[in-house]
């Protein structure tokens, strides 16, 4: 349910085009080849090259047909797209082109292109063609059911694709759409309760989604509701999670933190049931310690503690020291100490944390320069200037090289350094070079005027 994805490819694929063009595909492919000729996207072959060559075109579209799903099922993502470019022009050529069966082609083709790749433009040129294909309507009860079926995909694809796009009203319309569809095939029993149970929690997903960003959050939380009945007898723990987080957000949303740790609460007890020392109970502890540290209440302050230690313990186990979520974690750890009057330990956190962020981030890093930052400031409430400064003047020069000289960060470092340069001890430090080099040249000049004195003396 993350709301946080973005449109990042914009170039559309057609079904005719070569299946080479299928960023990612790292599968051995038959460079003399084409799609009716090519026996296997993922480069076995037949026996006789010659057989597959010679195959009738309703032979090979169910051998892409079935390919297709093998990718998908190991995960071979890109091999599954290209054999569904594969199927889309076989089945035009065995069955015509306005055939029902080129709609569903099109439609699970749009469906692969969003979720496997996140390609929305994609997916809505496939999903427009399903439409075309599909008869208005038929009095034939077969196929009629056969066209709700399609109709369903469609429906389930134009909405995830239309909330990529942030087309909202579109979102809810194809979602609700493919909810009333979703009932009649129900009832007909073209799909059975355990189909009918996946498909429900992908539209109470996605509905949530809609109307958390439209700001309605009574009917988000219902969306939530729903998704809760459904996975009750589920065992299904890490999705039965994420709902309880879902629900938690729209309540610190709504600034309701008690219910929010609530709901959190639930999701820590269950993630904790499952796999203490797991990735999802460390998010689960994380987000708690964060909500507890932002509550105005300084009972929560040792719970909050307590779930950082606890979020970080779990980061370690299960991602490493250098993975990016333990060192935010850390970070937000370290600003909970730093309020809380703790500088000795953020410092020190702080410090050992550095050469895991070079090596995560590299050393001309925001997140380097942000430890060194914080770092310094410590140092300089502490008085040590000395220190302050060096440490002020590294954070300087990567704010420089990363946002220019006139960045409103870059301008803070550079007056906290000034600040500091003028400063007693500073000074001092920065003199005593110029002081050795002054005594170094008095010492180096006193022979050289014994020798001048001896030299006049013998003339």
């Amino acid at each position: 349910m993350d709301d946080g994805q973005a449109e990042t490819k914009t170039r559309i694929y057609s079904p005719e085009s070569s299946t080479d063009s299928v960023p990612g595909n790292k599968r051995a492919t038959n460079k003399g080849g084409d799609i009716f000729t090519h026996p296997c996207s993922d480069g076995r072959r037949f026996a006789k090259e010659d057989e597959f060559v010679m195959m009738p075109p309703e032979e090979k579209l169910k051998h892409f047909t079935s390919q297709a799903q093998v990718s998908e099922d190991n995960q071979q993502f890109d091999a599954c797209i290209q054999d569904l470019v594969r199927c889309v022009s076989l089945t035009r050529l065995v069955y015509g082109e306005r055939h029902l069966k080129l709609a569903h082609v099109h439609a699970r083709l749009a469906k692969a292109y969003l979720q496997f790749k996140g390609w929305g433009l994609q997916a809505q040129e496939h999903l427009a063609k399903a439409r075309d294909f599909l008869p208005f309507c038929s009095s034939n009860r077969d196929e009629k059911l056969v066209v709700l079926s399609c109709l369903l995909s469609v429906n389930l694809t134009q909405g995830a694709a239309s909330l990529l796009a942030d087309n909202l009203e579109e979102a809810d319309s194809s979602l609700l759409k493919a909810e009333q569809i979703m009932e009649e095939l129900h009832q007909h029993g073209v799909i059975n309760q355990e189909e009918k149970t996946k498909t429900h929690l992908e539209i109470t997903s996605g509905l949530y989604r809609v109307y958390r960003r439209q700001n309605r959050p009574e009917e988000a939380l219902n969306q939530c509701e729903k998704s809760l009945q459904l996975l009750k007898d589920s065992n299904k723990p890490g999705k039965t999670c994420v709902v309880y987080k879902d629900m938690a957000a729209i309540e610190q949303d709504r600034g309701h933190l008690d219910r929010a740790i609530e709901h959190l609460s639930k999701a820590h007890a269950i993630a904790m049931s499952h796999n203490p020392e797991g990735l999802e109970g460390a998010r689960i502890s994380h987000s708690l310690a964060m909500i507890l540290s932002a509550a105005a209440e300084p009972r929560h302050n040792d719970a909050a503690g307590q779930y950082f230690e606890q979020s970080l313990s779990a980061y370690r186990n299960s991602v490493g020291l250098q993975d990016p979520a333990f060192l935010t974690a850390q970070d937000d750890f370290c600003r909970f100490l730093l309020i809380n009057g703790q500088q000795e330990k953020c410092v020190a956190i702080q410090r050992a944390s550095l050469d895991s962020k070079r090596s995560a981030f590299g050393d001309l890093s925001a997140e380097v320069a942000d430890s060194l930052q914080l770092i310094g400031s410590v140092e300089m409430t502490e008085g040590k200037m000395n220190q302050a400064h060096r440490t002020m003047t590294k954070c300087l020069k990567i704010q420089s090289s990363l946002y220019g000289p006139q960045h409103k960060k870059t301008k803070v470092v550079q007056k906290a350094v000034d600040m500091l340069a003028r400063t007693s001890e500073v000074v001092e430090r920065q003199q005593r070079p110029a002081r050795r080099k002054t005594k170094s040249d008095t010492f180096t000049t006193v022979p050289s005027s014994g020798n001048d004195e001896k030299s006049m003396s013998d003339s």
